[in-house]
C-alpha cells in the first residue's frame, strides 16, 4: 500500500481544486472519487433509468465493463470504453448523482475500485467517505470545508445549479458510507482561503506528521 493523502467535504467546498493542486506538487496521483460516481450517474440517467429504480440500476453495473486508469498523473473511468467526463456535470447528472451514491451497490463497486490506485500509486484522493471507508488507516485525513452561502457562490460561478442543500442533506443522511468528518481529520474552514492557502496548510500538517516530500515542497 502506498502513501494515502485523504480529503473529504461536501460539494463546493474545494476539496477537488485543492486535491488537484496538492497532487501535482506532490507528484502524486490525483484520484477524484466523485468523477467515478457521475460516471455511473451518467450511465443510469443516459439510459433513462430514474436513479429511484434500484433494481434496473444494479442491472446496469452488471453488464458494464468500468475500467479506472491514469492519464498524465490523474485518475480516468471509461464505461464500456466510453469516456463520460464531457457529461459529467450535465443537469440530470448533478440532479441524480446523490441518489445514485446513495445505493450500496454502487459504493461497493467503486470503493474496490477506488483501493485498487494505491496498490500502485502515492494518490490524493478527494471525496466525501474517503478517509471514513475507503482508507480509514491513513494517518494522512483532511476535512475541507465553506460556509453554505460562499459554497452556494462557487457553485453558481461554475455555472451548475443544483442546490447545496439538498445535496448535503442527501451526502450526511444516506445510510451506506455518509458524509462525516473522520474523527482523526483535520478540518480546514476554507471560505477566506484560496485554494494555495489550504494547499499550504495540508503541506504543513503533512510535515507535522513526518511524511517525507519530495524535495522544494
Amino acid at each position: 500500500m502506498h502513501t494515502v493523502i485523504a480529503i473529504d467535504g461536501p460539494a463546493a467546498s474545494g476539496k477537488s481544486s485543492v486535491a488537484r493542486l496538492l497532487a501535482r506538487k506532490l507528484g502524486f496521483l490525483y484520484v477524484n472519487s466523485g468523477a467515478m460516481y457521475r460516471a455511473v450517474t451518467w450511465l443510469a440517467t443516459s439510459r433513462g433509468i430514474a436513479a429511484t429504480d434500484i433494481g434496473r440500476v444494479l442491472g446496469l453495473l452488471d453488464v458494464t465493463r468500468f475500467e479506472c486508469g491514469t492519464v498524465a498523473n490523474q485518475s480516468t473511468i471509461l464505461v464500456d470504453g466510453v469516456d463520460p467526463d464531457p457529461h459529467l456535470t450535465e443537469p440530470a447528472v448533478n440532479a441524480n448523482v446523490s441518489a445514485i451514491s446513495a445505493i450500496p451497490e454502487v459504493r461497493r463497486l467503486l470503493v474496490e475500485k477506488q483501493r485498487l490506485f494505491a496498490e500502485a500509486h502515492d494518490l490524493v484522493m478527494e471525496g466525501r467517505d474517503i478517509g471514513s471507508v475507503v482508507f480509514p488507516d491513513t494517518p494522512y485525513k483532511f476535512y475541507v470545508d465553506a460556509s453554505p452561502e460562499v459554497r452556494a457562490a462557487r457553485r453558481a460561478k461554475q455555472g451548475l445549479t443544483d442546490a447545496i442543500g439538498e445535496r448535503d442533506k442527501v451526502d450526511t443522511t444516506r445510510r451506506t458510507s455518509p458524509l462525516v468528518i473522520a474523527e482523526d481529520a483535520h478540518v480546514i474552514e476554507s471560505s477566506h482561503l484560496t485554494i494555495d492557502g489550504v494547499v499550504g496548510e495540508i503541506i504543513g500538517r503533512l510535515k507535522l506528521k513526518g511524511l517525507a516530500l519530495r524535495e522544494g515542497v
